[in-house]
């Protein structure tokens, strides 16, 4: 059974033991197992990687297939962001895997336009990096 619950305005799911959130711009998709991220999409390949790649690898929280992960959602035009907990073993790492994956949706959204909208695109990246740094 998969149950939704809105915190403000942001749709939450419990499945599959990962976090889902649903924002306005992408998903974020938690999990402290690296290969969940096939399971919740149901798919053996995404963007180049692969299940059984995942499956093989020696997944540890120092080493991780997946560490994270950004990109489009498959068959649609909505981004999302999939982070492994288990590779944030502390406030530093946590902080640093969370704001590499928003800089690549910020880049994204903003269509990679860093000559005209450099501090915008590392300003949004920052402020989702924070707001998804307090969810966890």
């Amino acid at each position: 059974m998969t149950i939704f619950i809105w915190i403000g305005k942001v749709r939450f799911t419990d499945i599959f033991n990962m976090r889902v959130y649903d924002f306005k711009y992408y998903q974020l998709i938690l999990s402290d197992k690296p290969c969940d991220i096939f399971k919740h999409f149901g798919v053996d390949k995404l963007h180049g990687l692969s299940l059984k790649d995942c499956q093989a690898y020696n997944n540890t929280n120092e080493d991780a297939y997946i560490a994270g992960l950004c990109n489009l959602i498959p068959n649609t035009d909505k981004m999302f962001i999939f982070l492994n907990t288990s590779r944030m073993n502390n406030c530093k790492e946590k902080m640093a895997l969370i704001f590499h994956e928003a800089m690549h949706l910020s880049l994204e959204i903003h269509n990679h336009d860093v000559n005209e909208k450099e501090e915008q695109i590392i300003s949004w990246a920052e402020a989702e990096a924070i707001k998804i740094f307090d969810l966890i």
